[in-house]
């Protein structure tokens, strides 16, 4: 996986996802290193709704946007832990309804576009950012997948958004909490095995009678179920590698990472 910096005068680390999408959609996920933010936040912080001084969360929003020479400000989300998918090529009509209904910033999990220009992303500190990109590069989405967004749906909600069989999908699974650090009860398993058996395969019981949930191979099942085929993913961890990655299970108050997604003209 490339990590690179580049914002001219300040460097920005971020991964550059490794798939075969068309070489006209962008992708890439930041670390930690580069921003502004002070402790607990430091220092690339993203997320306004943390407890962070917006001052430094805008300058680092900022230095994202230079580094990766985005087309656009990214549509930032306010997550839900759910399966709504924001479609941003009607992004005025959205935000007025928005507005009008006091909801401030887009609701959603998930968001896709159809049009050169306009950046996706999401926000995360453990749960799973998914990349979706259409084989022949008319349109792009992507889903924040915690535990509860993926047993409800958001993948399944995502793919059907950029309106093509699994099979004309590339995927990519972004860094997320690992198998080793991500224990949870048995409501949680119970979740996923309702929907589908296999789903126990994810899931390993501890000596707390507890169990090791592995979000990678749960995303994995429901893009197979999906017909997805191109699945390529990023496996480190983001709870054991406090260096690059934001964790929430470890730290509680924290920063969060962003996962973006756009279309460059063809």
């Amino acid at each position: 996986m490339q990590i690179e910096g580049d914002a001219g005068a300040v460097a920005v680390a971020v991964l550059r996802p490794q798939w075969p999408a068309p070489p006209w959609v962008g992708a890439a996920v930041s670390l930690r290193d580069g921003g502004v933010s002070a402790p607990p936040f430091a220092s690339l912080n993203l997320a306004t709704h943390v407890g962070d001084d917006p001052v430094a969360v805008a300058e680092n929003r900022r230095r994202l946007r230079a580094a990766l020479a985005l087309p656009a400000e990214p549509l930032w989300l306010a997550q839900q832990h759910g399966t709504g998918v924001v479609d941003a090529d009607r992004l005025d009509a959205n935000r007025l309804a928005a507005d009008r209904s006091g909801g401030g910033p887009l609701q959603g999990d998930a968001a896709v576009t159809w049009q050169a220009g306009r950046v996706l992303a999401v926000l995360v500190a453990d749960c799973l950012p998914v990349l979706l990109a259409r084989r022949d590069g008319r349109a792009v989405a992507i889903a924040h997948a915690g535990w509860r967004g993926l047993a409800a749906g958001v993948l399944e909600a995502s793919v059907t958004a950029l309106d093509c069989p699994g099979q004309g999908l590339h995927a990519w699974l972004g860094p997320v909490i690992g198998p080793e650090h991500f224990e949870v009860g048995e409501e949680v398993r119970a979740a996923f095995c309702r929907g589908d058996a296999r789903s126990q395969d994810a899931f390993e019981r501890n000596a707390r009678g507890r169990w090791q949930c592995d979000l990678h191979g749960l995303a994995r099942q429901r893009l197979a179920a999906l017909g997805v085929q191109s699945v390529q993913g990023e496996r480190r961890c983001s709870y054991g590698l406090a260096r690059s990655f934001y964790s929430y299970r470890r730290d509680g108050v924290t920063g969060r990472m962003a996962a973006l997604i756009w279309l460059n003209p063809a």
